[in-house]
């Protein structure tokens, strides 16, 4: 009886670990023996000892890599995020101020500075009042920690206050990643229509060729570049001329589904559906929600979700309006009024826009998902800590899915929104014992 063994190396670097992991394919030898040819070659040379006679992205599947980005827009991390295979961080809006950020201006005029600077000013000036509004609203209860009661005060206060943030605020983001998939995500940023992503991928690469430059050494093709350059220019942003409140649709048959009714009745909360249930096929979502709350939506990959186009047509979200003091919401008014025209008057395209307007402004979204991971993001983005504005589309999404699949289960909430000290637990901390 063979007895099995288990290794683990991650002293090497991405493009060795790649290199060890393939060899299995090409030697029945044991990776111990290969660990000695690295050791023996130095790290970073193992790889030029080998010519791989087939393609090989399948090594670079096998090789990962993390990269940190600091001052982009919040334009531009959509952009990187806007990947299938995207795993990373960033920093949010919901739990940091981001009164003293930077802000990136293409444009670089008179008017175009003049308008970010509006929305900066708002956001600075709104901290003191609202946050005193909400604990008018929402006094501390008896037995609830000062602490803990402060830090979702504040939390509820950048909750209100990140729809004043223009989309040209910076931001910083990581990006964990294989080597095969920057080299793919990178083949479509270079052409992104913001010079800022082409920008940022041209360094990128070059960043990539000096520390892996086994793995990136590859011709670029007129054909393929001009056949991605084009779908960029189209299809990079979703923007439909008459996108619905909401609606949902599907290609599911109900018979099919049926066919497992046993485990979409029985499924206990905060279990997820088997991954063999994808096939049943796709569930589709399309909505107006506004663009702050569109980035925590887009950060469920499994499935496509359109990166819309920020625009101020379908109205800045209303709910942030209702949370403010009267003084405020009064002079909030007043400015988006303003600002809107101010931006409407630049000249400049629809894309470029973008840097100068709000995130509290709604965008057209569609996101298509297979039934585990629409009930998933249904069922997560619809608990009590979750941004009002997303809840209460994910509870129409329970909602829907509930009418055409009747003998499945769904655990959503749907509770009220009300302030929930649990915000102040959500943070990452110095340990002190």
């Amino acid at each position: 009886m063979p007895d099995p063994r288990v290794f683990i190396y991650d002293e090497f670097t991405p493009e060795d670990t790649a290199m060890l992991q393939a060899l299995y394919s090409r030697s029945a030898a044991s990776v111990e023996e290969h660990v000695d040819k690295v050791k023996a070659s130095g790290s970073g040379k193992f790889m030029e000892t080998y010519y791989v006679g087939y393609s090989h992205k399948s090594i670079g599947d096998c090789g990962t890599t993390t990269l940190f980005f600091e001052g982009v827009s919040e334009l531009a991390a959509k952009a990187i995020q806007d990947w299938q295979l995207y795993n990373g961080q960033q920093t949010s809006t919901r739990y940091i101020d981001f009164a003293r950020q930077p802000v990136t201006d293409p444009l670089n005029t008179v008017a175009s500075a003049a308008i970010l600077e509006e929305w900066m000013r708002f956001y600075r000036e709104s901290l003191k009042p609202v946050t005193e509004h909400l604990k008018i609203q929402f006094p501390i209860k008896e037995g609830e920690k000062e602490a803990l009661y402060e830090k979702a005060v504040k939390a509820r206060t950048f909750d209100i206050l990140r729809s004043f943030l223009p989309a040209g605020v910076t931001t910083q983001l990581s990006w964990h990643t294989n080597l095969r998939q920057a080299r793919d995500k990178l083949s479509w940023l270079r052409h992104h229509p913001l010079e800022e992503l082409r920008d940022l991928a041209a360094r990128v690469t070059q960043a990539l060729k000096k520390q892996y430059p086994n793995s990136f050494k590859y011709r670029l093709h007129g054909s393929q570049e001009a056949y991605r350059a084009e779908c960029a220019a189209q299809y990079t942003y979703f923007n439909p001329l008459d996108p619905p409140e909401f609606a949902f649709s599907t290609d599911i048959v109900p018979e099919e589904a049926d066919h497992y009714s046993t485990l979409l009745k029985n499924r206990p909360i905060k279990t997820e559906l088997p991954p063999f249930l994808d096939e049943l096929g796709m569930v589709r979502f399309e909505y107006l929600l506004d663009y702050g709350s569109f980035r925590d939506v887009q950060r469920h990959r499994h499935g496509v979700c359109r990166m819309p186009l920020l625009t101020s047509e379908h109205d800045f979200e209303p709910w942030y309006l209702e949370q403010l003091p009267s003084e405020r919401r009064h002079r909030a008014r007043e400015l988006l009024d303003k600002q809107s025209e101010a931006v409407a008057a630049l000249n400049t395209s629809a894309t470029i826009r973008q840097y100068y307007l709000a995130m509290g402004y709604r965008v057209a979204c569609r996101t298509t998902y297979p039934l585990p991971a629409a009930v998933y993001t249904a069922e997560l983005r619809s608990s009590s800590t979750v941004h009002p504005t997303l809840r209460k589309i994910a509870r129409r999404m329970c909602d829907a899915m509930a009418s055409a699949f009747p003998r499945l289960t769904l655990h959503c909430d749907h509770r009220g929104d009300t302030f929930d000290i649990r915000r102040g637990k959500q943070d990452i901390i110095i340990k002190t014992d």
